[in-house]
């Protein structure tokens, strides 16, 4: 009976020590998740303190210049309101002079130029400017139709020639037999320097100032509607356009591709200038046109992405 009664005793004992170690296991997995449920909880309370940093901007941005630029600026500027519908936004063409000068005497925040500053500015003035590379834009010549059905290609030479009116039909260039008409823009043109610099080799651009132009869709107009024209655009104007033919230089196709591998010279870089370092919407608007997030607007556009060059300048 006392061996039954001993073993009964040590049965309670060993159930009751086993209720024990099971409460303290229990115990310490709650206090587990008890500290893992802070810890997410805490992760979660500081998502919105990360979310600020990407928060909408308000103020007010005033740019103008390059008409070459103005397709992708204009792009860039829908895109952008639709995060940030506080910001107003004003933008001009005039031509790469004007930005520039307007940027330098304060009267718009950016000025956009198919050209270093440096080249239109005094040296004063051009110092207080910082410049921020946004793409690559090529010039093309384009010519009316009539034209391109027997002219595809011209010389270097040839189109120097032509630019400084040494020719002047087109018949002496295996082309009509009819005068040649220029369309031209005026000396404070951005598209005209780079033209002037890697086309025709500095050679002076002769003038037609019945025709003469810096706005890019009104010299398209001229070019299509004049027999005999010859002008240039940037390639972002010609995105989907059939009523001008382009020309090529040394049998080479101004395309994108031909300006990323180098064969196709006639390129340089597109600016946005501000006086001093950004701050605010402006610094927000530039930071997203030069972001990747943006990056895959511009060759659809008609530009070339400045990181996948493999020339420079």
């Amino acid at each position: 009976m006392k061996k039954t009664i001993s073993l009964l005793l040590a049965a309670a004992i060993i159930s009751i020590s086993a209720t024990a170690c099971s409460s303290t296991s229990t115990t310490s997995t709650s206090s587990a998740a008890d500290a893992s449920s802070a810890a997410v909880s805490e992760a979660v309370s500081e998502t919105p303190a990360s979310s600020a940093a990407v928060e909408a901007v308000t103020g007010s941005i005033t740019a103008s210049g390059s008409s070459a630029l103005y397709p992708l600026v204009k792009d860039a500027v829908g895109k952008f309101k639709k995060s940030n519908p506080d910001v107003s936004i004003t933008l001009n063409a005039g031509g790469s002079g004007t930005g520039l000068k307007q940027v330098a005497d304060g009267t718009v925040n950016i000025g956009n130029s198919d050209v270093e500053a440096a080249s239109k500015l005094p040296a004063d003035q051009a110092s207080q400017l910082v410049d921020h590379k946004v793409c690559v834009i090529a010039m093309a010549p384009i010519v009316n139709k009539d034209v391109s059905e027997k002219v595809k290609s011209l010389t270097a030479q040839q189109l120097a020639d032509i630019f400084t009116a040494k020719i002047k039909n087109w018949k002496e260039v295996g082309g009509p037999d009819e005068p040649i008409t220029l369309v031209t823009r005026p000396t404070t043109s951005g598209s005209r320097a780079l033209f002037k610099q890697y086309a025709l080799n500095n050679a002076e651009e002769a003038s037609n100032k019945s025709l003469e132009t810096d706005d890019s869709g009104t010299l398209l107009q001229n070019v299509s509607s004049h027999k005999g024209a010859i002008g240039y655009v940037a390639l972002s104007y010609l995105i989907n356009n059939t009523s001008v033919s382009t020309m090529s230089i040394d049998g080479v196709e101004p395309t994108l591709e031909n300006v990323y591998n180098g064969k196709y010279n006639v390129w340089g870089y597109e600016h946005m200038y501000t006086k001093g370092e950004p701050t605010g919407a402006v610094k927000a608007f530039l930071d997203y046109m030069q972001s990747d997030e943006y990056g895959n607007s511009v060759e659809t556009l008609g530009y070339n992405v400045t990181s996948k060059m493999t020339v420079s300048r």
